[in-house]
């Protein structure tokens, strides 16, 4: 039986933050998941009285280890996790191949791809025991195509996070779990500010919001459990 319960990574700021949001403000119980403690607490302050349905959880997903403290935590607390949406993410402004830096390369694949890569296997046996659970990772057009302006990097680890969806529904579907990967163009959010050259207000006003991808996020959500939508592309008209 499905629960309302759930786990957002990237929860202190974009497209992750609004996710969380629009889930506290459906009823759900949400583990809000990012690296510093003081962006969650932003995220819970912008709740308002939506705010007691998160459970806070500093967190570097790309530290395994930690990882799996932040799930007993979780577990501990909501019992089972029914959704987990996977929408950190981080760049680096010299991020091209003639100046990528072997420290910022590591960096990028661990909290992408490793990171969400952890989150997953945290969560999939309670899924599978319960057979029901729906994973949604928030990708990137970047892992579509790639560009020089996400950087060969970035490109590697959302191609990866693409597969890792795809690999979830292979495997997962017979254990009643579903895996849908968002793929979004240019979102207005921090992130733009780790460009070489971040794009200018004009630019930015173009662009998607992160409320934009959120409303993809909580279609897969919502869905019923008999239908699956395993690929969202959206971009700016």
């Amino acid at each position: 039986m499905m629960t309302r319960t759930s786990v957002v990574t990237g929860a202190g700021s974009g497209v992750g933050q609004d996710i969380a949001l629009k889930l506290a403000r459906q009823n759900w119980r949400v583990a809000l998941v990012g690296r510093r403690a003081e962006t969650l607490k932003e995220t819970v302050k912008l709740a308002g009285s939506a705010g007691s349905q998160f459970l806070v959880c500093p967190c570097d997903i790309g530290d395994s280890a930690a990882v799996g403290v932040m799930a007993k935590k979780v577990l501990a607390e909501f019992n089972d996790v029914e959704v987990l949406v996977n929408a950190a993410g981080i760049n680096a402004p010299n991020r091209a191949l003639e100046v990528l830096s072997l420290d910022d390369y590591h960096m990028m694949i661990n909290a992408n791809l490793n990171g969400a890569y952890y989150c997953v296997q945290a969560f999939l046996p309670q899924m599978r025991a319960r057979r029901s659970g729906t994973i949604v990772n928030i990708v990137s057009d970047a892992g579509k195509q790639a560009s020089p302006k996400a950087g060969p990097a970035y490109v590697m680890s959302k191609f990866g996070l693409a597969g890792l969806t795809q690999s979830i529904n292979a495997e997962e579907k017979p254990n009643g779990i579903r895996a849908c990967a968002i793929f979004p163009g240019d979102i207005d959010t921090p992130l733009l500010d780790k460009r070489p050259a971040p794009p200018n207000a004009e630019a930015r006003a173009r662009m998607l919001r992160a409320e934009d991808v959120a409303e993809c996020a909580l279609l897969a959500i919502n869905l019923p459990p008999r239908a699956i939508v395993e690929e969202i592309v959206i971009r700016p008209k």
